[in-house]
């Protein structure tokens, strides 16, 4: 049997990683799933031993780079008779130089949206949620009004702040040629025509996928948080229209921060329509 491939899936919250994952798990060939905990596991370790720690100045370089091999290798073991994986982590779009070290012919998929529908799709969650008091805030200052809380949200070390910042690394990187970006409106829409241009970056033969027949939940994941059915995938891929529940103030801000928009000066992939940033959608 020839070595498993590694492909990666990232990009912003509430823009579709989810339900990219779903369909890519139709394929027997393919191993997908929501957020594993490689990625945080390779960074505590090279924590442990970085410059400056106990062990850094006697664990090489190679050694680093076997065990950071390891970590995919034991963590997927039970997954070892599908041909390609893909390990879903927001943070690896900051994470490109050791990804392609590691796996030099692996792709990022990273999935994007309109930065004002995520920050609507996540304040329609908290509101769902009214006798929760959801971890995603630390306080009640955080919480406060919806202004505290998309403000809170777009920090740069934030749920929406920290993988945006990192999308704009890689976009913008060496490697971004390795990355592709597809925007959730798209996929959403026309899974039929989405889909054969992810596996024609990949280099993967097509597969024929029941876009009417998903079935991913993830509730266990979602408890913790105080933040029940982010992970819920419905079982026909659809596009709903609605009206934003944000101030339109807030909706203008977010709505301008859509840099893949514009490509010129990235070598990256996109799969995005043009930008059009209408309150409704």
């Amino acid at each position: 049997m020839p070595p498993t491939k590694y492909h990666f899936i990232s990009g912003l919250p509430r823009s579709g990683s989810t339900l990219l994952a779903a369909l890519l798990l139709q394929n027997p060939r393919f191993h997908a799933g929501m957020t594993s905990p490689v990625g945080s596991l390779m960074k505590g370790m090279l924590n442990q031993l970085g410059a400056g720690s106990e062990f850094g100045s006697v664990v090489t370089k190679e050694q680093r780079k076997r065990l950071t091999n390891g970590l995919f290798d034991s963590y997927y073991a039970d997954h070892a008779d599908k041909e390609v994986i893909f390990d879903t982590n927001r943070m690896w779009c900051a994470h490109m130089p050791v990804l392609m070290d590691q796996f030099p012919e692996a792709k990022v998929i990273a999935c994007v949206r309109n930065v004002a529908w995520i920050m609507d799709s996540l304040e329609r969650r908290y509101r769902a949620n009214p006798y929760e008091i959801t971890r995603l805030f630390n306080d009640d200052n955080e919480r406060n009004t919806v202004y505290s809380r998309v403000e809170t949200l777009a920090q740069a070390n934030r749920l929406v702040g920290y993988p945006w910042t990192a999308l704009k690394e890689a976009f913008y990187g060496e490697h971004a040629e390795s990355l592709l970006i597809v925007d959730y409106d798209l996929l959403a829409q026309a899974p039929d025509k989405v889909m054969p241009l992810i596996y024609q970056f990949l280099g993967e033969p097509e597969f024929k996928h029941d876009f009417s027949n998903l079935n991913y939940d993830a509730p266990e994941f979602d408890a913790p948080l105080g933040m029940h059915g982010l992970h819920k995938v419905r079982a026909k891929v659809s596009y709903e229209k609605r009206a934003s529940i944000l101030p339109p103030d807030l909706f203008e801000k977010f709505a301008a921060l859509s840099f893949w928009q514009d490509n010129s000066n990235s070598r990256c992939n996109v799969i995005t329509p043009k930008f059009s940033p209408t309150k409704t959608a």
